[in-house]
């Protein structure tokens, strides 16, 4: 079983009964918008508030516990950080799922053309899933 609250110390996150929520839902569905976070916590702790979700989020990802998916004209959406990947995304159901590319040659290209170091990259393709064809 997962210890939440290790993962949380881990990254000197005071472990509160909130947070743990939203660990445990991130890690059991993957990638959570902030309003459907909101919705699966506040069935667990009524009194929580957007904002306490906001705020929570915010402080994982000041310490890159959590990561921000930036979707083109979709709603952010928010997963634990784990080793480099990219994303893809339904066109019809909007699902996102991981997926590895080797985006190696890409980046060294870019960073040749452009003559910038680059330090970060966010790829997010979309298409239509195999349950949706």
């Amino acid at each position: 079983m997962i210890k939440y609250e290790n993962l949380l110390r881990g990254y000197s996150l005071k472990v509160t009964p909130q947070r743990v929520a939203i660990v445990e839902d991130l890690y059991k569905n993957g990638h959570m918008s902030i309003d459907e976070l909101y919705k699966s916590v506040k069935e667990r702790f009524s009194t929580i508030s957007l904002a306490t979700i906001y705020k929570n989020i915010n402080s994982m990802i000041d310490v890159s516990f959590v990561k921000e998916i930036k979707i083109p004209n979709q709603k952010s959406k928010y997963e634990l950080t784990k080793k480099s990947h990219s994303h893809i995304i339904c066109q019809k159901c909007g699902k996102v799922e991981d997926i590895t590319l080797n985006l190696d040659d890409l980046i060294s290209k870019a960073s040749k053309e452009s003559n910038y170091t680059i330090t970060e990259n966010s790829v997010v393709l979309s298409g239509i899933c195999g349950d949706c064809q």
